[in-house]
């Protein structure tokens, strides 16, 4: 505003400078001399203030928290197991699809292929099956076959062992005079592996005490069998371990 006034001041007095001087040149006047003054206007400075510049303090950088070594590897392991979880369900997935994207023909002869590997299978399995069972049965078989071998062998063997201790019990009996036909002393004879007689015992009396005697008698003259020294020791246990005698005065049994 104050620059507009002092524009207009000067352009006014400019305007009566030149009218003036036209007045001068065609009319002769000489006007009295006046002393215009022209002052400055006055401009108010004012000194602006600054404000101080805001120093930018540079952020702390926040304090990593202590980590837990256990920790972290527990949770590592969950997002391992995560993403193998996550992978296997997407290979599921995408073998479900796969299948699904087969053509319907193609599937049939999927499924009748994997049907008729399944029957291979089972038929191979009973095959399987009735091979063991077969040779279960031939060698159960086979066992009793040679086990009746065996007890015959035993058997004819512990004849021969028998006969020879009904003759040596035969040979050491002296008949009392009161023995009578229908009298007959069953004792049992008690052995050790040597054949060595351990003990003698009546089983059942023939009603004669002096028949009894002789019995018990013949049994000790004896002794000892040396032959069972040769027998088998499964075979002296199962038969020779006790031997029931039967006396009679027709014959001498076992």
């Amino acid at each position: 505003m104050g620059s507009f006034l002092s524009y207009s001041v000067a352009v006014l007095v400019s305007l009566a400078l030149h009218l003036g001087l036209l007045a001068v040149l065609f009319v002769g006047w000489e006007p009295e001399t006046t002393r215009v003054m022209i002052q400055p206007q006055y401009i108010e400075a004012k000194l602006v203030e600054l404000a101080p510049k805001k120093v930018v303090q540079p952020k702390a950088k926040p304090k990593k928290p202590k980590t837990d070594s256990a920790k972290q590897k527990r949770e590592a392991k969950k997002r391992r197991d995560k993403l193998a979880a996550q992978k296997k369900a997407k290979d599921k997935k995408r073998e479900q699809e796969r299948l699904k994207a087969l053509s319907e023909k193609q599937r049939l002869e999927a499924l009748r292929l994997a049907e008729e590997q399944r029957l291979r299978d089972e038929q191979e399995a009973a095959r399987e099956a009735e091979r063991k069972r077969l040779e279960t049965e031939f060698a159960e078989a086979l066992a009793a076959e040679q086990a009746e071998i065996n007890a015959q062998e035993d058997e004819r063997v512990a004849n021969s062992y028998r006969q020879l201790i009904q003759q040596r019990l035969s040979e050491n009996w002296s008949r009392p005079p009161s023995a009578r036909l229908g009298m007959e002393t069953l004792i049992r004879i008690r052995l050790v592996p040597t054949g060595r007689i351990v003990g003698v015992n009546i089983l059942t009396s023939s009603g004669d005490t002096a028949f009894d005697r002789s019995v018990e008698q013949a049994a000790q003259k004896v002794e000892q069998f040396i032959e069972l020294q040769g027998m088998a020791p499964d075979l002296f246990e199962r038969k020779f371990r006790q031997v029931d005698v039967a006396f009679s005065p027709e014959d001498l049994r076992l």
